[in-house]
């Protein structure tokens, strides 16, 4: 694969690669990050992504999976995607994810209580990659983990961190990542999920100020009788490595895609009308869904047919495909970047993905005048 991809040009970088700084004059971020405001409840100072610099084009894929460029759009919306450079793995994406956020928030690593890093993809099996992103950035203070939901690992990770803050006051600022390098699980001649993924990183930085985005409104979910939809069947403590393991593939990502599908046209809508119900809102309240980017042609599909217009959903994925836990919190960043989350915004997070899990988190930028949700559970 990587002798038929192409670099981004100069021109492509600055635009698609966001460890290049970017400024937006409409990007929310702390005055100071390192004062806190008392009382505040913890919420998003700022966002940071990074997307490696190989782009990974459908013609590069087509030849050896018997397919054409445009078969590949036309099935997923995928124009292209990145892959992590010989050597980069999961931390390193996630370390610079993360710097690009603190550095935004103005917010030291020294004072990071907290780092959870949401991947399915981590740098070994164990211990945590979460520890060598803490270790790159310096952060002694903070204590470390990955949580692996997949493709929901940043949903599940970012209401985890806000619920642990607010238990625990002695936290000043903790730092959210998802991160997912998909092109080392990939079998490229599968074309079910070789077009579809993508490797990246994401990630929020949260702090008690009154400027942060506030986090309104959290609900996970997951259904493990589905388990099988979505897994690397080998590797693990039930079919450990061995050269039988290899030999057949199993250490490969593999995917039900139909029953994917099928779940993703059902889960979707429920994630908006649960999350909108209980908040009080109708789709027309939402200023940005920012979905999990499983599949653009659904995504569009699916989001229409919700009543949602084009300039309601953000989408990411025509550029960097399905980047897993790393979808979501990098279509917010580039959302940011381009102006999209104005004060007083209204942003509905949804992700879906292996276990199946599922997940929803109401973002409110601070600046507008209309009411906000308070609660973070609906009515049981």
């Amino acid at each position: 694969m990587h002798a038929d991809t192409e670099q981004a040009s100069p021109t492509e970088r600055s635009r698609h690669d966001p460890r290049r700084p970017a400024a937006s004059p409409a990007r929310p971020r702390a005055a100071d990050g390192r004062t806190p405001t008392p009382g505040a409840a913890p919420g998003i100072l700022a966002t940071g992504a990074c997307l490696p610099e190989q782009v990974v084009t459908n013609a590069s894929l087509a030849a050896a999976l018997g397919v054409t460029a445009d078969w590949i759009v036309d099935r997923t919306g995928v124009h292209e995607r990145r892959a992590a450079a010989p050597g980069e793995a999961t931390s390193d994406l996630a370390t610079h994810a993360a710097r690009q956020a603190l550095d935004r928030a103005g917010v030291d690593a020294a004072d990071v209580g907290l780092i959870i890093l949401g991947t399915s993809t981590p740098d070994l099996p164990l211990p945590a990659t979460a520890c060598r992103v803490q270790a790159n950035l310096g952060a002694w203070g903070a204590y470390a983990m990955d949580l692996d939901a997949v493709c929901t690992g940043f949903v599940y990770a970012l209401d985890v961190a806000h619920k642990i803050m607010r238990c625990d006051p002695a936290i000043r600022y903790a730092v959210v990542i998802g991160a997912d390098t998909y092109s080392r699980i990939l079998d490229y001649t599968d074309r079910r999920t070789s077009v579809l993924f993508g490797d990246g990183a994401g990630a929020v930085v949260l702090g008690r100020s009154a400027d942060a985005a506030g986090i309104a409104y959290t609900r996970l979910g997951s259904d493990g009788r589905q388990h099988d939809l979505v897994r690397i069947p080998a590797g693990g403590s039930r079919a450990p490595a061995s050269t039988a393991t290899v030999a057949h593939g199993g250490h490969h990502f593999t995917m039900d895609g139909r029953a994917v599908r099928a779940f993703a046209e059902r889960k979707l809508p429920e994630l908006v009308a649960d999350a909108t119900a209980a908040c009080g809102l109708t789709v027309a309240d939402l200023d940005l869904l920012v979905p999990h980017q499983a599949n653009v042609r659904l995504l569009r599909e699916v989001t229409k047919e919700l009543g949602f217009v084009a300039d309601q959903v953000a989408i990411s994925g025509t550029h960097y495909g399905n980047t897993g836990a790393a979808s979501v919190p990098v279509t917010l960043d580039a959302a940011i970047d381009a102006g999209r989350v104005r004060p007083g915004a209204r942003v509905l997070l949804a992700a879906f993905g292996g276990g199946m899990t599922w997940g929803t988190a109401l973002i409110t930028w601070p600046g507008g005048t209309a009411g906000q949700p308070t609660h973070e559970e609906p009515p049981a």
